[in-house]
């Protein structure tokens, strides 16, 4: 019986997870399927989680919070982030897991990004932004600065992040990192400056940062502006965007004119799904997924068509 996985959002046709993920399940010899669940409405959206009708789900704004709120089990990631971008269908049960932060950080390092003693400025306050918020304080930065449209909702998510992770690391063994070299969790605790602000507010944390993020949504929609003040960029920046697939963001645009390194979300999604794999790979003890990253993440590009 064939397997079925799916990405679920809306909308999600630029979507290139389908190619990505159906060239990997080829490549391995197996009999999944994956395809769209693109569910404009909040009902249907949970009426599909509580069907349960797949193997694993990816998804994608704006149903992370109803993915996590409809999971049995909440892997750390997810925890941390409010929100699950990856549900896995373990006989009947449903495993949440935020992989955004761990593809965002990987893939950036791959491209040459180096957190380590940087100063990272995050944009944003919902689940990706959180994801990522945790993924580079784990990369060993000297702070990470959260900044979204309200500094006291800016200030709450930062606090309940910091509470949170406190008291993962009181009440359990240490969590050590994704990868070697990075933080664990209890190191995080420690020694990452955490800070918040607005965009009007935190204008001097973001001319002064070494690392931008947006991981808001904007750029989806046409005519979208930048989440801050762009003129506050200088070439001696680098500036990722989440967004892909929808031509030119106001702050790519911005960001290039200034002169900064510039890398759009398209890698992300691919590192995302590299890690992905690799949990599907483990809790279903799948042999025909134990691929080598490179190759993995080389399989999953070429299939979107990206140039990384």
């Amino acid at each position: 019986m064939t397997e079925r996985l799916y990405i679920l959002g809306h909308p999600i046709a630029h979507s290139k997870s389908p190619v990505m993920y159906n060239a990997v399940y080829e490549k391995a010899g197996l009999d999944w399927s994956y395809g769209f669940a693109d569910l404009p409405e909040g009902a249907e959206a949970e009426a599909f989680l509580a069907a349960r009708d797949f193997l694993s789900l990816n998804i994608t704004t704006p149903y992370k919070p109803e993915a996590f709120a409809a999971a049995d089990v909440k892997a750390a990631s997810a925890q941390l982030a409010h929100g699950a971008n990856v549900l896995v269908n373990k006989g009947g049960a449903l495993i949440a897991y935020n992989t955004d932060g761990q593809g965002c950080v990987a893939y950036l390092e791959r491209a040459g990004v180096k957190f380590a003693g940087k100063s990272v400025v995050v944009c944003g306050t919902g689940p990706t932004s959180l994801s990522i918020l945790h993924a580079v304080a784990q990369a060993g930065p000297a702070e990470v600065v959260l900044i979204g449209r309200d500094k006291d909702r800016a200030y709450r998510i930062v606090r309940t992040y910091a509470d949170e992770l406190g008291a993962m690391v009181g009440r359990t063994v240490d969590m050590p990192a994704f990868k070697e070299g990075h933080l664990s969790f209890a190191e995080v605790y420690k020694k990452v400056g955490l800070k918040f602000g607005s965009y009007e507010t935190s204008r001097q944390a973001i001319a002064a940062a070494d690392i931008i993020i947006d991981a808001t949504p904007l750029g989806m929609s046409e005519g979208d502006p930048a989440p801050f003040d762009t003129g506050l960029l200088s070439s001696r920046q680098t500036v990722f965007d989440v967004v892909y697939g929808h031509g030119e963001t106001a702050l790519a645009a911005a960001a290039r004119a200034a002169g900064c390194a510039f890398l759009d979300g398209a890698g992300m999604l691919v590192g995302q799904a590299v890690v992905t794999v690799g949990i599907l790979r483990d809790i279903f003890e799948v042999a025909a997924l134990d691929i080598p990253e490179d190759e993995l993440f080389q399989t999953m590009a070429e299939a979107a068509g990206f140039q990384l």
